[in-house]
């Protein structure tokens, strides 16, 4: 479980026989096409009139079961919700421990080149697989950043065949959940959003391998907590705010354009350009001192996120626009980006 190298043997788990006594209800399902399998698998029960999830390479159904839908639902829509980040006395020193532990939990630059069986374009499929169960369940934003953290870091030290790919991204998901969320999915319900690909013993084991892999150091700051930074020293429209958390949840799709970036940097770009869309508003010099970014600092950043937000519409996964055309979010996605910055 060290460092990988090319002596070292792809990373594999063994499969156990699927739990005969679990009960399955089953919707239709379709294959969607891809150019690279994956086997990627996905089970998703519509809630009330929501469409089902996209299946990702096989089918997939979601478990309409879960009590945390409901109550979940109840504390996202509540209007007035408090901010944990609002402590005046003690926000200096907050944003200076995420800056330190940016850089420790930062996923190595380029490890996708290491891995044998494994590409960025099926990293993508994954994250955008993701995003439709964070949806399906409710789950807060800063789950699926946490996930995405946690994937990045295992795949930067450990070889994974594809077959396991998703298997990975289900134990990261069920992690960040148990970190982040009031009511987490039960375990037996990550086990279904994968149709039963994998059993309950293999997730739980692969979520003990993960643990391992990352230290149990399972706090990362996330472009989420960043803007949240952000947002309390240059209060905005909530507008502005969905657009920019929107920019930051594009970026978690293609790896290896942002993987060089820390996210208080892709944080402050993703700000930057969702103020300047909306309200001409350019990087202001309280935000430069806060922040220690000048524009300067940001160009390379501000750049590349411009370019993904304006080539959105034709990416290939599109789960993350689908996400936020929603009202509470503003439908901040239908926004059309501007032509150029202003830098």
């Amino acid at each position: 479980m060290g460092k990988m190298g090319s002596k070292q043997p792809a990373f594999t788990i063994h499969v156990d026989e699927p739990d005969a006594t679990r009960q399955k209800k089953r919707i239709s399902k379709k294959a969607l096409p891809s150019e690279e399998t994956l086997g990627l698998r996905t089970a998703v029960a519509s809630i009330g009139t929501r469409k089902p999830l996209t299946p990702i390479d096989n089918p997939m159904d979601l478990s309409s079961g879960s009590p945390s839908i409901t109550d979940m639902s109840i504390v996202q829509e509540t209007e007035h919700r408090i901010n944990v980040n609002h402590v005046p006395d003690y926000i200096e020193d907050i944003y200076k421990y995420l800056r330190e532990m940016e850089v420790k939990c930062k996923p190595k630059v380029g490890y996708m080149k290491k891995q044998p069986d494994i590409t960025n374009n099926m990293r993508a499929i994954l994250v955008d697989w993701l995003v439709e169960v964070g949806e399906e369940y409710k789950l807060q934003n800063e789950t699926l950043h946490l996930a995405v953290n946690y994937i990045d870091r295992f795949l930067s030290s450990m070889s994974v065949l594809r077959g396991k790919l998703q298997l990975v991204g289900t134990a990261a998901m069920l992690l960040a959940s148990k970190f982040e969320e009031i009511y987490p999915p039960e375990v037996a319900e990550f086990v279904y959003i994968t149709d039963d690909t994998y059993t309950k013993k293999q997730v739980l084991r692969m979520e003990h391998l993960v643990l391992k892999v990352l230290s149990f150091d399972l706090a990362a700051p996330t472009i989420n907590q960043f803007l949240t930074q952000y947002f309390l020293h240059e209060p905005s429209s909530s507008q502005v705010e969905n657009l920019a958390m929107y920019l930051g949840e594009l970026s978690l799709i293609d790896a290896d354009t942002y993987l060089k970036y820390l996210p208080s940097v892709i944080a402050a770009a993703a700000f930057h350009i969702a103020n300047y869309t909306l309200s001409g508003k350019t990087w202001t010099d309280a935000l430069a001192k806060v922040t220690g970014y000048t524009i300067e600092d940001l160009k390379p950043c501000l750049m590349d996120l411009h370019k993904t937000y304006y080539r959105a519409p034709q990416h290939t996964q599109q789960s993350i626009r689908e996400k936020y055309k929603a009202i509470k979010y503003n439908a901040v996605s239908l926004i059309d980006p501007p032509e150029r910055l202003n830098l």
